[in-house]
This record gives C-alpha cells, structure tokens and sequence, in this order.
C-alpha cells in the first residue's frame, strides 16, 4: 500500500469509534423526537426533562466521538483511543440510567448516572492530553 492509501485508511478503532459516533448521534435524534411527540403527556414533567437530558448528553458525546474518530486518522495517540472508550461507557451509563431511570422509574439505576458522568470527564480529559501529546501520523 502506497504512504497515500495507507494514510487514508481507517483502523478498525476509528471505523468503530466513528460508526458509533454517527449511531449514537442518529439515536439521539430518534430519541428526542420519541420524547416530543411519543412520550409528552406520558410521562411527568420531571421524568420527561430526565429522558431529553440523557438525550442532550448521548447527542454531545455522540458528536465528539466523530471528532475523536476524526482526530484518530490524523494523530497517533493512544488518548484518542481511551477518549473514545470513556465517552461510549458514558453514554451507555450517564444516558442509558437516565432513560432507565424516567421510563420504568427504578430509583437504583440513579447511582449509575454519576458513574456515567465520570466516564464523560475522563474522555475530555484523555482528548485534552491526546491534543498535547500526540503526534501526527507519519
């Protein structure tokens, strides 16, 4: 392969990190019109802003693991890598508790939300070191 299609090439961790990224913004979209047409009236009040929350926070960390993705065919790093694993654990944990937690209303699955919090800390923070250390792909 010639250094110009090598560069071009997408590593099974970006194609994956991408897919999910496109996967999870789309279901937000999916998600927050549920919740504006399907789930008005449903739901309380105070459950339904719960449900758009998890669906405001899945969207912004959907949309970073495309900048993480895209990052990736560019610089070699590691952190990019970890980024992109935090981000989908805390999509999973903070948003997925969430609508657990409006949708049948197990109070327990409210200790996860923070576990999900964290996750999103730590992916900005492993982008963060990525963008100070990482070198550009050869």
């Amino acid at each position: 392969m010639t250094d110009a299609k090598s560069k071009m090439f997408l590593t099974p961790t970006t194609r994956s990190i991408l897919a999910f990224g496109a996967i999870f913004s789309g279901l937000a979209v999916a998600l927050g019109a549920f919740a504006s047409h399907g789930l008005r009236g449903q739901l309380s009040d105070r459950s339904l802003e719960t449900f758009t929350t998890g669906v405001r926070y899945q969207l912004y960390h959907g949309l970073a693991l495309l900048v993480v993705g895209l990052l990736s065919q560019h610089l070699a790093s590691r952190w990019l890598q970890s980024a992109g694993i935090a981000f989908i654990a805390g999509i999973l944990l903070f948003s997925g508790s969430l609508y657990g937690l409006s949708l049948q209303g197990i109070p327990l699955l409210g200790i996860v939300t923070p576990l999900g919090g964290v996750a999103f800390l730590l992916g900005w923070t492993c982008l963060a070191i990525a963008a100070i250390v990482a070198k550009p792909q050869a």
